[in-house]
């Protein structure tokens, strides 16, 4: 990872303290004219796989293997649009036929355009030659595995904000099969393509994003031969020929977001020349297909495949569950420890068969990464590091209305034990702050509190906030201070 410039904080009159600790966050909020991501990626060309994981740390923490499958994948199926949409451009304005030029001929004598007889082929040209372009490579849609709050959509969205291509998000448990009561998955082409504000160019090189696909997963207890699984393997075999690459055929409904259109008469009407057509034919064989899932009870099947026992002195017996009070029901977040033996990162096909999964459907996604769930320090970084962190966010929230915030080294420490003990990664850290800063967003705005100071007593529930009014910055600082120094005395 590249080094970043330190963020050097200007106190009033007080000395700066130096730490090796951050405590507050790198970047602050900024509008979208003041930071633009599009500037990031030079028009002229694709970035590097290298540049684009750059870009990544930025705004995700860890899952370093992650975000190198990511971008990769990102990085050679753009390279493939390319090429081939310059091929087909190259094929279409080509005439294989046309061996005169009109300028060779005499004055006055126009050329006569004589073609070869049908039975006989150019010499140079084969028998059977395919009129379309042949692609370098086929598509490789990516499997994102990983527990909740681990950054399996922040992953995607970041990297659909650099490329500045059409991207959308659907959820997988809302899909069943055509003809039956839910939405059929040709919702995610729609989605995409008002994404793309109804470009169906622009739309058929986005990227598509499928969340909790695990939950299209067969159903083998309760499928019998009288019973049809419409919302798992019904949906499984409706996205196939979708990830491989067809045309699907998307209503042009208007959507309730958009304003209604301007009614004016007249043939020259501006209403009438954006009115958009009923129907739009979008073609997959260029949308990149990411799809994601947390896969709960998946270890498991990876554990029982890897970890085979037999008998004898010598034998290599299978390990116990570490979790005995998880034994029999699932657990309501995800946990934040790491275990010895991370099993989901020897997943095969065939143990995603065996979750439930069609052959066919897997053999479509050919590239599989897991993310880890997130250690103590990674949720330290989500609060301080990162653009757009927390604390970044909710300094510029207290900001709207005048009153500055911080942040103490103990209080951190402690939100980050608190939501190691709670789990559910990143999200669980909203959960903690939002809990924890109820009282300070309730009575600051309209008061005259303008400084507010969270420290590790608070977050333990031993103190309240600390306030101070207008005129009271040193006083603040001090405080401030006398935190840190203690904090630092603690550690030594």
């Amino acid at each position: 990872m590249l080094s970043r410039l330190p963020y050097t904080y200007r106190v009033h009159s007080l000395r700066v303290l130096s730490r090796n600790l951050q405590t507050q966050a790198r970047y602050e909020v900024h509008s979208r004219d003041e930071h633009d991501d599009s500037s990031f990626l030079p028009r002229s060309g694709l970035a590097t796989p290298r540049q684009l994981v750059r870009y990544l740390d930025e705004y995700v923490i860890g899952q370093e293997i992650a975000k190198k499958v990511l971008s990769v994948a990102v990085f050679n199926h753009y390279t493939r649009v390319r090429a081939n949409l310059a091929a087909f451009d190259d094929e279409s304005g080509a005439d294989p036929w046309s061996e005169a030029e009109a300028d060779d001929a005499p004055p006055g004598v126009s050329s006569a355009h004589l073609h070869p007889h049908p039975q006989r082929a150019l010499p140079h040209r084969l028998p059977l030659q395919p009129r379309k372009p042949v692609s370098l490579f086929e598509k490789s849609n990516v499997l994102v595995i990983g527990p909740t709050g681990s950054g399996k959509t922040l992953l995607a969205r970041t990297l659909a904000r650099v490329l500045d291509v059409p991207f959308s998000v659907s959820d997988a448990t809302s899909f069943t099969q055509a003809g039956y009561v839910g939405e059929d998955v040709d919702m995610c082409i729609q989605r995409l393509l008002q994404a793309a504000n109804w470009d169906s160019y622009r739309a058929s090189t986005g990227i598509v994003y499928i969340d909790e696909v695990d939950k299209i997963a067969r159903k083998s207890s309760s499928t019998t031969e009288s019973s049809r699984d419409v919302g798992g393997e019904g949906v499984q075999q409706a996205l196939l020929r979708m990830m491989e690459g067809s045309v699907v055929t998307v209503q042009g409904k208007p959507s309730s977001l958009e304003p209604p259109a301007p009614t004016t008469r007249g043939r020259g009407s501006p209403a009438a020349a954006q009115q958009r057509p009923d129907t739009f034919h979008i073609d997959t064989s260029n949308v990149l297909f990411i799809l994601s899932g947390a896969f709960v009870g998946l270890d498991s099947i990876v554990k029982r495949r890897v970890s085979k026992g037999s008998i004898g002195f010598t034998a290599n017996l299978a390990p116990k569950e570490e979790d005995s009070d998880n034994k029999g029901f699932m657990p309501f977040f995800t946990s934040n420890r790491r275990s010895s033996e991370n099993f989901l990162e020897m997943i095969e096909p065939a143990d995603l068969v065996k979750y439930g999964f069609i052959p066919e459907f897997i053999s479509r996604l050919p590239t599989f990464t897991t993310l880890s769930p997130l250690s103590t320090q990674d949720l330290r970084r989500i609060l301080t590091d990162v653009r757009g962190s927390l604390i970044s966010q909710y300094t510029a929230l207290f900001g709207q209305s005048g009153v500055e915030i911080r942040f103490t080294t103990a209080s951190i420490d402690q939100i980050c034990s608190r939501a190691v003990e709670r789990g559910g990664g990143a999200r669980g850290l909203r959960g903690i702050m939002e809990s924890l800063l109820l009282d300070a967003m309730y009575e600051v705005p309209g008061s005259n509190v303008r400084y507010v100071l969270i420290t590790g007593d608070m977050v333990l529930g031993k103190s309240p906030a600390l306030y101070w009014m207008r005129g009271d910055g040193p006083a603040f600082w001090a405080a401030w201070a006398d935190e840190e120094q203690r904090a630092e005395r603690y550690q030594v």
